[in-house]
């Protein structure tokens, strides 16, 4: 009988501690992300977001297609985006719980190929680039799973508790990508904007070609003439300035002048670029090989004396790629005094 008690206890036991660790389920990584992205679309309305079903719905990526971007140009149907394609676009990126967010689309630019993407942004937004991203000038917001955005380790600097500063671990990502390929409609647009927030006012727009730079080689989706067709057609872009200071002398600046002057050049959200010569040490030499627009301006618009203001789109700049810690197809703001001028 004591023997029949003890075995019923322990069958119970057993029972009761099955039936806890069923009340007790735990959620794999794919589970927890997909809970995490149907809360936020419930909390923030989003009616608009569907999920990816490419390739098996295997992904847990939801997007919504805000633009699905041009099919053909110019009568000529356009090559969707695959993985060799090179791909120039702006992008925005915060956590689902706002503890980071980066929504600077001046130095949020990428440019290279589509299987390149994940070599500095996650692997879940290249899946959505290849997959939804498939024509010049379309737009997409996506949700990317942790497990395909910055995984358990996050990414960043600094505490996960600082606001902006990191994104932590196990985080999924909401993202806004829109495709540029018209550079000089795109790039024109973003010096307006910037000119009317900024007051900015008296500035005079010159029109010019822009030359094929040796050894480009255009793409389908990507092209420096803005239109789909060859390099050897050229195209033209549009920068503007405005003389701050002028002068009395008649020394022009041509490529084989030697000047003397100070400068600083900077993106459109005020960062300043570290030539050397920002503003306080003095610029000796000649512009012959200075980007097209700053040697445009300057020998056709300054003398010894001058002050000038000149606001510059991509083509005219650093271009597509950019330079250095300039992003990819940046406009940029330089403004130049001219001290001296020597034949």
């Amino acid at each position: 009988m004591k023997q029949t008690v003890i075995l019923t206890f322990f069958l119970i036991a057993a029972l009761g501690l099955t039936s806890c660790r069923k009340d007790k389920i735990q959620l794999t990584i794919k589970q927890y992300d997909n809970q995490q992205i149907q809360s936020y679309i419930a909390a923030h309305g989003l009616t608009g977001m569907v999920r990816d079903t490419i390739g098996g719905d295997t992904t847990g990526i939801y997007y919504q297609v805000l633009n699905p971007g041009a099919q053909t140009i110019n009568g000529q149907p356009v090559t969707p985006l695959d993985y060799p394609s090179l791909v120039a676009f702006v992008y925005t990126e915060r956590t689902l719980d706002g503890t980071f967010v980066s929504s600077d689309t001046v130095t949020n630019h990428f440019y290279d190929y589509v299987g390149h993407i994940s070599t500095t942004l996650p692997l879940g937004l290249r899946t959505a680039v290849h997959n939804l991203l498939k024509y010049p000038d379309a737009s997409i917001r996506v949700l990317i799973p942790s497990h395909l955005a910055y995984g358990l380790n996050g990414a960043g600097s600094g505490s996960s508790q600082i606001s902006n500063n990191r994104i932590p671990g196990n985080a999924c990502m909401d993202f806004y990508v829109h495709a540029i390929n018209n550079f000089q409609t795109y790039d024109d647009q973003v010096i307006k904007n910037y000119m009317a927030t900024n007051n900015l006012t008296g500035y005079t727009a010159v029109t010019m070609q822009v030359p094929i730079p040796v050894g480009q080689q255009l793409n389908p989706i990507v092209y420096w003439n803005g239109k789909y067709s060859t390099p050897q057609v050229p195209y033209s872009a549009t920068y503007y300035y405005k003389i701050l200071t002028s002068a009395t002398t008649n020394n022009p600046i041509t490529d084989n002048s030697t000047i003397t002057a100070t400068y600083t050049g900077q993106l459109f959200n005020g960062t300043l670029e570290d030539y050397g010569y920002n503003g306080t040490n003095v610029f000796s030499g000649n512009i012959a090989n200075d980007i097209t627009a700053v040697r445009d301006a300057l020998e056709n618009h300054a003398v010894a004396g001058t002050k000038i203001s000149i606001l510059i789109p991509s083509p005219l700049g650093y271009g597509v790629p950019g330079y250095q810690s300039i992003p990819p197809f940046s406009c940029l703001r330089f403004t130049w005094q001219i001290l001296t001028v020597t034949p």
